[in-house]
């Protein structure tokens, strides 16, 4: 399950790992304008863990999702 709100200035994705038994913490995406950041609950550090991607590295991840093994670099379009 996941759920999408639109705030002033970013668009936040909370990503619920629902199963039995439960098997991860929520994942919440923020995508700003300019970046995208991911935080997620850590138990053992009773601590959130926020990781930011700049917009290339959401292109390469994007792209990444549907290629198969390999290497690659994404070229930009003319």
């Amino acid at each position: 399950m996941f759920t999408i709100e639109h705030d002033f200035d970013a668009t936040v994705i909370t990503l619920v790992d629902e199963g039995t038994p439960h098997l991860q913490e929520d994942v919440t995406v923020h995508a700003f304008e300019d970046c995208v950041t991911v935080e997620q609950f850590d138990e053992r550090r009773n601590d959130v863990v926020r990781i930011t991607l700049s917009m290339a590295q959401i292109r390469d991840l994007s792209a990444a999702l549907n290629l198969p093994e390999g290497i690659y670099r994404l070229t930009p379009k003319r």
